[in-house]
């Protein structure tokens, strides 16, 4: 695999799920009038991923075909933006159903691929790199993408478009040619369950998922409190992409820093806790209300970090989850992750009536208590073997 190949499967479905986020709110906003449809929308679709990752990762461990699985969840999820696009005509029920399959499909080609960057990249950092530049690209793009087709059209034109972009991602899907990897010699629920005991007794592997979940928390919000501010700041709710647009665009930014150059000496999980902090004050420094433009230029820097920290993050998901687990580690803290940004939404949208500066300093000070949560993190802890796990090494601290 090719970093290039590797992206053109990668960034369409990133882009289509970016974009999501700040389609819907936007959607219940301007069609609507109800801001906390949106963050339940996006509570629906970003919810089902923690409760469907570790059978996802059992999945991929063990099949012989793991990009045929990214494929079928990348087409179910083109089709539930699409019915997602006829929210109003189509009942609120039936379109929270679909988004919820969505949110099951996505472990497949949101963690599920970042597991086998490692088996295909030589360098696993520079391959971890394009990882997170991937996800930053797609960060971009979507909700770029939504703003103007927001602008232009209307957010039910976004939903479609973005869709469209899901089957574009499956074209690349069809080229790669992942590594299966070595088939277990044990059952699918006793590696289910080795795998879920090994995220929460390996002390290492649980500061790390803990922190990065936490994260989201925070950053699942971001979508909903950029409505609130662009209403407060600008009185137009499609501007609340331009602030979303920005934390993408600083991200970018980073990716392309980090994907260019070799990794520093300073350890990952050092990395990993100072660009979440970093990203955390640039937040609650935009909270103060100087104006949009201010806003959107804090935001743009607390996008600064993103991409180091969740490459660091990354190598250390590889570097503290031996190989017969490893897809498991990946979907479990992927979907987490995804889970608490759907919380962070849905908090977002329950505290609509609270001010965009107010709930942009909460979201930054989560970002901040994520990074504290890292000095848990065990000195000295070393890389783990990549077979089979260890005796004992469930049980590690």
């Amino acid at each position: 695999m090719t970093a290039a190949s590797y992206l053109v499967a990668s960034v369409p479905l990133r882009l289509a799920t970016s974009g999501v986020m700040v389609a819907l709110p936007i959607l219940a906003a301007t069609e609507f009038d109800d801001l906390a449809l949106g963050g339940q929308l996006v509570a629906a679709t970003l919810g089902p991923s923690v409760l469907a990752a570790p059978l996802v990762g059992v999945i991929l461990d063990r099949t012989r075909r793991p990009s045929h699985w990214m494929l079928a969840g990348a087409v179910l999820t083109a089709a539930s933006y699409a019915l997602t696009a006829a929210l109003g005509d189509v009942p609120i029920p039936l379109v929270m159903i679909a988004l919820v399959l969505s949110g099951i499909a996505a472990p497949f080609f949101m963690g599920g691929l970042s597991s086998f960057v490692a088996d295909e990249f030589p360098d696993a950092r520079r391959g971890y790199a394009h990882d997170a530049l991937s996800y930053n690209v797609g960060s971009v793009g979507g909700p770029a993408l939504v703003a103007v087709l927001a602008v232009a059209g209307s957010a039910r034109t976004a939903l479609l478009v973005l869709g469209a972009i899901c089957l574009l991602g499956c074209a690349g899907l069809f080229a790669l040619r992942l590594t299966p990897r070595p088939a277990p010699g044990v059952g699918a629920l006793r590696t289910m369950a080795t795998g879920l005991r090994h995220l929460v007794a390996h002390r290492p592997i649980a500061i790390v998922t803990l922190s990065g979940t936490l994260s989201q928390l925070g950053a699942g919000g971001l979508a909903v409190a950029a409505v609130a501010v662009a209403i407060e700041r600008s009185g137009s709710a499609e501007r609340a992409a331009w602030i979303v647009t920005a934390f993408a665009v600083g991200g970018l930014l980073g990716a392309l820093a980090a994907a260019a150059r070799r990794w520093g000496s300073a350890p990952p999980i050092v990395v990993m806790g100072a660009g979440f902090a970093a990203t955390g004050v640039a937040t609650m420094v935009a909270a103060i209300d100087l104006g949009l433009a201010w806003t959107v230029a804090a935001i743009g820097v607390s996008g600064l970090f993103t991409a180091s920290s969740a490459a660091a993050m990354l190598l250390l998901r590889k570097e503290q989850s031996p190989l017969a687990v490893r897809s498991q580690v990946f979907t479990v803290g992927s979907g987490l992750r995804a889970s608490a940004a759907a919380g962070g939404a849905a908090v977002a949208g329950a505290l609509a009536h609270a001010s965009g500066g107010t709930l942009l300093a909460v979201i930054g000070a989560v970002w901040v208590l994520s990074a504290l949560v890292l000095l848990a993190y065990p000195r000295g802890a070393v890389p783990l073997a990549t077979g089979p796990i260890p005796t004992g090494a469930a049980s590690s601290s």
